[in-house]
Formats: C-alpha cells, structure tokens, sequence
C-alpha cells in the first residue's frame, strides 16, 4: 500500500530555515506529481509547491516563491521542501502529497495519497 510519511517539521525563530522531507513507500511514484501543502489552525489547507518528478518541473505558491524551494531524490523516493526567511505566518501543519502527474497540482482535491503532516512553528 502506497504510503507517505513527512518528517522534519518544528520549532524555529522568524528568519530561519527549516527541511522538510517526504517519504515514499509502497511505490515508487515515478510517473507522479508531489505536492507540498499547509493547513493552520481554522484554515483551509493550502497548496505550498510542487515537482513532476518525471521531468523535475517545478511550481511554488505566490507566497512562498522565492523563500521556498521543492526538490526530489528519485533513488530514496523522498521529496523535500526546504524552507527559509520563515515568518510566523508560515505556521502551520504541513502535509506531502502524490498525485498522477499529468493535469493541474494546486488543488487538494486533484491527489490522491496523503501523508499524516509535520507540525512547523515558526516564532516572532
């Protein structure tokens, strides 16, 4: 059974960095598109990146471009989401997704598997 599992989330000071990875097991995801998104308290989730593992391209969030950058490493099936110039309003739950990749990737209800998300803080 296919299965993600983020990890790397936590406690920072605005103006930090932190990594996040995601972990593919099951399968390997390779025709797949990943997403990174973000839910904080009372609010909608929240689409972050995203990378069409087949060929490498790349999508970001307005809100994000620029600070953060998605990544993939096809021989660990792990995505990653490094994060820096983190603000407080960056706190949120943030949650790794897979999706086929052909179609759109800003939209929670376009994948199909879904990690448990990583908890990241950031303080003013």
């Amino acid at each position: 059974q296919a299965q993600l599992a983020e990890s790397g989330g936590g406690l920072v000071q605005a103006g930090g960095s932190l990594r996040l990875s995601c972990a593919a097991s099951g399968r390997t995801f390779s025709d797949y598109t990943m997403g990174w998104f973000r839910q904080a308290p009372g609010k909608e989730r929240e689409y972050v990146a995203a990378i069409r593992r087949r060929n490498g391209a790349t999508y970001y969030a307005d809100s994000v471009k620029g600070r953060f950058t998605i990544s993939n490493d096809n021989a660990k099936n792990t995505v990653y989401l490094q994060m820096n110039s983190l603000g407080p309003e960056d706190t949120a739950v943030y949650y790794c997704a897979a999706k086929y990749s052909s179609g759109g990737y800003g939209s929670v209800y376009q994948y199909d598997y879904w990690g448990q998300g990583t908890q990241v803080t950031v303080s003013s």
